[in-house]
C-alpha cells in the first residue's frame, strides 16, 4: 500500500469510487455522481487530497475540505474518507485518516471534523474515534435519500 498526494490521472478513479457511494448509499448526500471533470475542479480548493494506492490502482481517496464557506471557519476542515467497495477492510481506511492527519499539520488548520452519515454502521465512527476524535453532536434527518431520512453524526479533533 502507498499513500500518496492525488495526480489528475487519479481523478478517474476517485470519480468511480465516489460514484458508487452516491448511487448505492447513504455515506454522501449527493444524489448525483461528480465527473472527472468535476473532480478536477474540486481537487483544487482540498487540501491535503490524498490516495490509497494498493497493486497499482487507486483503493481509495482521503481529503479535508473546508468546514464552511464563511472566512471565520478557515482554520476547521471537513475530512471525507472513500474506499472502493472491494477494498474495505485492508486498513486502507486507517493509512488514509493517519496520512490525512499528518499532512494536516502542515497547514494552518487548528480543527477536523467529521460529518458521517448514521447509516446503522459504526465502521466510520470507530475509525475516527481510533484516531482521537471525539462526539460533538448529531443532527437530526437532515439528509433525505433512497426514501429515508438520515441523522449525521458529528465527530472532531484538534490538531494542535
Amino acid at each position: 500500500m502507498v499513500i500518496r498526494p492525488a495526480e489528475p490521472a487519479d481523478l478517474a478513479a476517485v470519480a468511480a469510487i465516489y460514484a458508487h457511494y452516491v448511487r448505492e448509499t447513504v455515506a454522501t448526500f449527493d444524489e448525483t455522481p461528480r465527473t472527472e471533470a468535476d473532480w478536477r475542479a474540486k481537487a483544487a480548493n482540498l487540501a491535503p487530497f490524498l490516495v490509497a494506492e494498493l497493486d497499482g490502482e487507486v483503493a481509495g481517496y482521503a481529503y479535508v475540505s473546508a468546514y464552511r464557506p464563511k472566512p471565520a471557519y478557515r482554520h476547521t476542515g471537513e475530512d471525507s474518507i472513500y474506499l472502493a467497495p472491494d477494498r474495505t477492510g485492508l486498513g486502507l481506511g486507517g493509512a488514509l485518516l493517519e496520512a490525512l492527519l499528518t499532512a494536516c499539520q502542515k497547514t494552518e488548520l487548528r480543527q477536523l471534523v467529521a460529518v458521517i452519515a448514521d447509516t446503522g454502521s459504526d465502521a466510520s465512527v470507530a475509525l475516527h474515534r481510533r484516531y482521537g476524535f471525539e462526539p460533538a453532536g448529531r443532527l437530526k434527518n437532515v439528509g433525505f435519500k433512497h426514501g429515508r431520512w438520515i441523522d449525521t453524526i458529528l465527530l472532531q479533533r484538534a490538531l494542535d
